[in-house]
């Protein structure tokens, strides 16, 4: 019997990472996805050319055209395939534009992650169940803990944060965006679907997950986004806190990591805070002087003195309950080395 995988948002940043990183361990991975990330950012969030890319180099690669808020066609699709390993990374990923698309919003992130954990409880309980969630669960409590500003960046003035944020942070009481609404309904739902099923389910709450596989656009995707601006000389908008707002960026390569460690000794409604930690934590003017060491261009950015709704001043992920539970697992790609993957991968796809 064929060892099946099964991977939703495979054309995506982490999706494609998965795909690639898993290709010598199933039979057959198959990857849903339908392009919506076109849909909701245009042509610049267009990721056909990396379904393309996995269909070329991975020969156990079949791409499924599928929307995850078609619950027949999910339930049928995961009946049929039995897959032993479900990585759901699709999603609608952006804060800003989930309050104009409400519905697609909540009915993407929420009800599309029901519909595959009902077809797993279904069709495959024995299965291992990876959802990518996001730090926006947190909304933007994070704000509240002591902060201390720096020449170049915010950081926390409180020594119980040291090393960031765990997950035993609250998510209740605090202004999410209706993005993060949607997706603390669905790290609720894989949670439940692990406890009161007995599901070997976890969330992996990112912070920014990055890599040069990223189809960045304005809303969503900063770090891949930024650098493209800067390779094209085009404006970048930075929006509020002085522009040394903190995020702790994560290579594709090491989320994907920390996935086959978890499905290696699977355990049941486990949350985990899966970031760069402190040391690749970098702020926004931070950002502009590393891509401009790099690329020798001046980084070109307007400053807007009002910050996202619910966004995030200060955010670095405690990585130890995951350094815990997997001691082999480690952060092995670095800013730097972060920085200049996505530039050549810009380069290439500009030249291309």
């Amino acid at each position: 019997m064929s060892k099946v995988m099964l991977v939703t948002g495979s054309s995506g940043l982490i999706g494609s990472e998965v795909v690639s990183a898993f290709k010598t361990e199933f039979d057959v991975i198959y990857g849903i996805d339908n392009n919506m990330r076109a849909v909701f950012f245009g042509k610049p969030g267009d990721t056909r050319w990396n379904q393309k890319r996995l269909e070329a180099d991975h020969s156990n690669f079949r791409h499924i055209e599928l929307d995850i808020r078609d619950r027949e066609g999910v339930l049928k699709t995961i009946e049929k395939l039995g897959p032993s390993l479900i990585v759901h990374t699709a999603a609608q990923p952006s804060h800003d534009l989930a309050a104009t698309i409400p519905f697609d919003d909540f009915e993407t992130n929420a009800v599309g992650t029901l519909n595959l954990l009902e077809a797993t409880r279904r069709y495959c309980p024995s299965a291992v169940f990876v959802h990518m969630s996001t730090n926006k669960v947190y909304g933007d409590a994070p704000n509240n803990i002591r902060l201390i500003e720096c020449p170049t960046r915010w950081d926390y003035d409180d020594p119980e944060y040291r090393d960031g944020i765990n997950e035993g942070f609250t998510i209740d009481q605090s202004k999410h965006s209706l993005f993060g609404a949607s997706k603390v309904a669905s790290d609720i739902m894989v949670q439940e679907y692990g406890r009161y099923f007995g599901i070997r389910t976890c969330c992996l709450r990112g912070g920014c997950l990055t890599g040069p596989f990223h189809s960045g656009v304005e809303l969503h995707g900063f770090l891949s986004y930024l650098i493209k601006c800067n390779l094209e000389g085009k404006l970048y908008r930075v929006y509020g806190y002085k522009a040394k707002q903190v995020r702790d960026n994560i290579h594709s390569h090491d989320v994907a990591a920390f996935i086959r460690a978890f499905y290696t000794r699977p355990r049941i409604a486990e949350v985990y805070n899966i970031g760069g930690g402190r040391d690749n934590s970098i702020s926004m003017v931070e950002a502009f002087g590393k891509i401009e060491s790099i690329s020798s261009k001046k980084m070109v950015y307007e400053y807007v003195d009002k910050n996202r709704e619910g966004d995030h001043i200060c955010y670095i992920s405690d990585l130890g309950k995951m350094k815990r539970h997997y001691p082999e697992w480690r952060i092995t790609k670095s800013l730097d080395d972060i920085f200049g993957e996505i530039y050549e991968s810009w380069k290439e796809r500009r030249n291309g």
